[in-house]
């Protein structure tokens, strides 16, 4: 038999909620799990300022990975420690290329490349090849591998950390760029207003209609050296990323991939990129980004060595479980019984309880209830292990820690 333990103190959510999607939405490690050869996965610790998070994570997410056919390299621990910005502005100077290596990271700590694969045709840097093109058939099951230098990442959707098939939900906040603006899955709001239903974003990017490799998209003649080879064999169109164009208002989003848009963590509306898939749920150009950010990208994420900031003395420690500052009106909220065999009454004299949600140590949400004066919520099926249980009221939000125990 379960029971739920369930500390009396109802604390206020200042510290632990109130931060704002870029602290909180990180899947976190409780401190214990580990991923593929033993390494500790997902994000190990998330800190903050009022301007930056600082994002701590090995590159190992908490699913299975691999293999990686014709791909010789393994997964190795990188130790990074991001810094994404939580003040994210659009650049309105020079558009800045998002280069090779990691140009974001998924919100389990796993990072994000562009569409190249690092290689063009007679390396003169003009016909860039895309990965998935040339490095697809070492994808694994999730449209990961391994980089030379152990670090595991996608170009593309990554499948296994949400549900890309889900058309009635806007898409999952699954990560950040580097410019510190959002990237969601592969669906969103039809209109950005919020309005309109759920709809796939489509990518604005068209493979050119050309039948030699000539020219550029910005309509640039090449010499003949630099040409192209043939379109067809091994090299069909869409094999380079200088085959497709922008076409503006083609699709949803922007020359960057994204769009300013209402979306659930961002009620008033923001910048978000989206990863996109093409009418059979296959990755579609660009894939995540387009060739350039949106945003300013801070230093010391991109680049030779990077990835490797450092914390200030600062920043505070984001604890899921953690809270700051004791409600006033505690004495109006009433759990019982206390252990429970399973199910745990909330009763409330002052402000109702309006919804109940409870989270587990990863920061996934494993159980939410609508709520009245009296909630009866059943935690009897959950796994062993502590939770949070957050509880909405019509003057904020509070949240306890509880913990499933036999």
């Amino acid at each position: 038999m379960q029971r739920i333990a369930l500390p009396f103190a109802l604390l206020a959510t200042s510290s632990a909620f109130a931060q704002g999607p870029t602290v909180t939405s990180w899947i976190l490690n409780p401190g214990n799990e580990t991923g593929y050869a033993g390494i500790a996965s997902n994000v190990q610790a998330v800190h903050y300022t009022a301007n930056d998070a600082y994002v701590t994570c090995t590159c190992i997410p908490g699913y299975d990975i691999g293999p990686w056919t014709a791909n010789p390299n393994l997964p190795a621990n990188q130790d990074f420690c991001f810094k994404i910005t939580r003040n994210p502005v659009q650049n309105t100077g020079n558009l800045v290329n998002t280069p090779l290596g990691h140009i974001g990271v998924w919100r389990n700590g796993v990072s994000i490349f562009n569409a190249k694969d690092g290689m063009s045709y007679n390396n003169q840097g003009i016909w860039n090849r895309d990965a998935l093109v040339f490095e697809g058939i070492s994808f694994d099951v999730c449209l990961g591998h391994p980089a030379p230098n152990g670090e595991y990442h996608h170009h593309v959707s990554p499948n296994c950390l949400y549900d890309h098939l889900d058309d009635e939900a806007h898409g999952d906040l699954i990560g950040y760029a580097f410019d510190g603006f959002p990237i969601y899955g592969a669906h969103g709001f039809a209109n950005a207003d919020g309005s309109g239903g759920i709809a796939r974003m489509r990518s604005s990017y068209q493979l050119r209609s050309i039948t030699d490799r000539t020219t550029l998209p910005n309509g640039t003649v090449l010499a003949a050296n630099q040409y192209g080879p043939a379109i067809g064999g091994q090299y069909p169109l869409g094999a380079f990323l200088e085959d497709y164009e922008y076409v503006a208002g083609s699709g949803d989003l922007d020359m960057h991939n994204g769009r300013f848009c209402v979306t659930p963590e961002y009620p008033d509306g923001i910048y978000a990129y989206f990863v996109t898939l093409n009418e059979q749920y296959q990755p579609a150009y660009p894939y995540v980004l387009g060739p350039t950010y949106y945003g300013t990208v801070q230093q010391g994420n991109t680049g030779p060595t990077s990835g490797h900031n450092t914390i200030p003395g600062t920043a505070v420690l984001y604890d899921p479980l953690a809270t700051a500052i004791e409600r006033n009106n505690v004495e109006a909220l009433t759990l019982f019984p206390i252990p429970s065999d399973g199910v745990v009454h909330i009763r409330t004299s002052g402000s109702p309880v309006r919804a109940v949600e409870v989270i587990d140590a990863q920061g996934r949400i494993v159980h939410t209830s609508a709520a009245s004066a009296i909630t009866h919520v059943d935690l009897g099926e959950l796994p062993f292990g502590a939770y949070t249980a957050r509880l909405t009221l019509d003057d904020g939000s509070v949240v306890n820690k509880a913990v499933v125990r036999q």
